[in-house]
């Protein structure tokens, strides 16, 4: 049975809509104002709120806007009741994230027409969120066993070799051994990261209301080149690669935040590092044209068939009978599905023999 949160300062009109949605066998709620609307939702987490807009102390808007800025609340389908017909309050309603809106008088049709349509609406949104889920679950359950036992046994098997032969170890061997446990600590770590990433992503693009709380995170800017030079300074087991890395870089902020850009650009080094050999050129571009940010990463490495790049996505390898890389293949849909974000574009083009170029175009950027 659907829960419905009536928030509402006038007696008469929230008794009249509370018997309408009784005989309609929702389980109702009620507040005589928004401060106790807000409670009564923390409370209850109801499946809809019907909130007015004009109250005293706490007005409609300021109800609608502390809900969206909490987590728990914030996709809860609301409909805003209001006396007044005005073209400025309506606006001011859905950009603060309203779903429906409805003016006093309302017909007990209009009343359950909307109602019905926005929870329809959310039990979809509900729906295609949990299917992603589901699908996220079916890979990482063919993927993440594998991926996390390779370096968990790596630290493991070298942890009880030093407990076992320590005393006849030398200091060379034993701060050889420490490297080895921190490099798969550090393997294992970034791991588990990426898979709470694009779980997160997941999540994100398919909750409208999930995009909006993250709007503040997409009007951050990166400066190049300094932010390049902190990836490069922190490239970890690939950090013997950076001697292969040419860069050319043209000075300007990007529109990306900045943990986001180091992000992308340290999965596409990554791909690039795992796909061509040590000592092979690694070319880091990135230029300015008509206000956009262009960004290319060029390896010279075994590349990439035609059906292997169409077959691109969250936890596939390419040929791993043939070369045992590490790695679980979320590194380039992370970066893509980043990159898009923020309003840009990554193309691939790969031949089998010659080496892969990754293209970034779109993100907004000026020059500094």
């Amino acid at each position: 049975m659907p829960k419905i949160l009536i928030i509402e300062d006038q007696l008469e009109v929230r008794q009249n809509i509370e018997d309408i949605l009784s005989l309609e066998d929702y389980e109702v709620i009620s507040a005589p104002d928004g401060e106790t609307g807000l409670a009564l939702a923390k409370q209850h987490l109801p499946d809809l709120i019907l909130c007015d807009v004009m109250m005293p102390r706490v007005t409609g808007f300021e109800v609608l806007m502390s809900l969206r800025q909490d987590p728990n609340l914030a996709v809860i389908p609301f409909i805003l009741l209001t006396a007044k017909a005005d073209h400025h309050a309506f606006r001011q309603g859905m950009e603060l994230g309203a779903d429906d809106y409805l003016t006093k008088p309302f017909t007990i049709d209009e009343l359950l027409h909307a109602i019905t349509t926005r929870l329809d609406r959310h039990y979809q949104r509900q729906a295609m969120v949990e299917s992603r889920l589901d699908n996220l679950r079916q890979q990482v359950t063919r993927s993440l066993p594998h991926e996390l036992l390779t370096p968990l046994n790596g630290i493991l098997g070298t942890s009880q070799l030093l407990i076992n032969f320590y005393d006849s170890l030398s200091h060379n061997e034993v701060m050889e051994s420490l490297h080895d446990i921190k490099t798969s600590g550090e393997r294992l770590h970034r791991l588990v990261e990426n898979f709470l990433l694009m779980a997160d992503l997941d999540l994100l693009l398919a909750s409208p209301t999930r995009l909006e709380v993250w709007q503040s995170r997409l009007s951050q800017y990166t400066e190049l080149p300094l932010s390049l030079a902190l990836v490069l300074e922190n490239l970890g087991q690939n950090q013997p690669r950076r001697q292969d890395v040419e860069m050319m870089i043209v000075p300007q902020r990007v529109q990306v935040a900045e943990p986001d850009f180091q992000k992308i650009v340290q999965e596409l080094l990554d791909n690039a590092f795992k796909f061509s050999l040590p000592g092979t050129l690694v070319q880091l571009e990135a230029v300015a044209k008509n206000g956009t940010c262009h960004l290319t990463i060029r390896d010279h490495g075994r590349g990439m068939a035609k059906e292997e790049l169409n077959s691109i996505g969250a936890h596939v390898q390419f040929r791993r009978h043939e070369f045992e890389q590490q790695g679980s293949g979320l590194g380039l849909t992370l970066a893509q599905r980043l990159t898009e974000l923020y309003g840009g574009k990554l193309a691939i083009a790969s031949v089998p023999g010659e080496g892969t170029t990754i293209t970034i175009q779109g993100w907004e950027s000026d020059s500094i």
